[in-house]
């Protein structure tokens, strides 16, 4: 079973979601189809935690194909995802 986006908290819903739909939708993409790997809202928390540190190593052949072919400016795409680590810590 998974969950939808749409399933999550208010609270959760804004900290991860809104805050990327902030920066860029190709950055909220990224959390939308995750939460299909989750089971749970907690679970969701979790993967995203994960799922953003693994992209704060990203190069720029990885921006490029996140962004699809428009990739942010690294240091912004850093500070946004910053931004939702501390969101998340906050949970």
């Amino acid at each position: 079973m998974s969950i939808d986006t749409g399933d999550l908290t208010d609270k959760t819903y804004e900290a991860i979601m809104i805050e990327a739909e902030r920066f860029d939708h190709n950055l909220t993409l990224q959390f939308g189809l995750l939460s299909y790997e989750c089971q749970d809202e907690a679970n969701f928390i979790k993967k995203a935690n994960k799922l953003i540190k693994e992209m704060l190593t990203y190069d720029e052949v990885d921006m490029d194909d996140m962004f699809f072919g428009e990739p942010p400016v690294k240091k912004e795409f850093h500070i946004a995802l910053n931004k939702i680590l501390t969101n998340i810590s906050e949970l």
